[in-house]
């Protein structure tokens, strides 16, 4: 099921959408005003804003791994992963 987040997104990303009707932005700016006090929503988390530690470890090693990313990147990555 969507966050709160989520459906404000969707309503906003309606209104900066150069192909949307215009009956669907008046739709979207109604939602955000009625149920979304104006889209001030919170981000969408489930832990208080902490991150899944697999997830991160797992996109650090990624890090290390990519041949596109600097070294300095890569340094930071492993510093963070050996911090865990």
């Amino acid at each position: 099921m969507a966050t709160d987040a989520q459906v404000a997104g969707g309503h906003k990303a309606t209104l900066n959408n150069p192909n949307a009707s215009e009956e669907a932005k008046q739709n979207s700016r109604q939602v955000l005003d009625n149920e979304f006090n104006g889209g001030d929503v919170p981000k969408a988390s489930d832990n208080d804003g902490e991150k899944n530690p697999g997830n991160v470890a797992g996109g650090l090693k990624a890090t290390l791994k990519n041949p596109n990313v600097s070294d300095e990147a890569k340094q930071s990555a492993q510093e963070r992963l050996d911090a865990m």
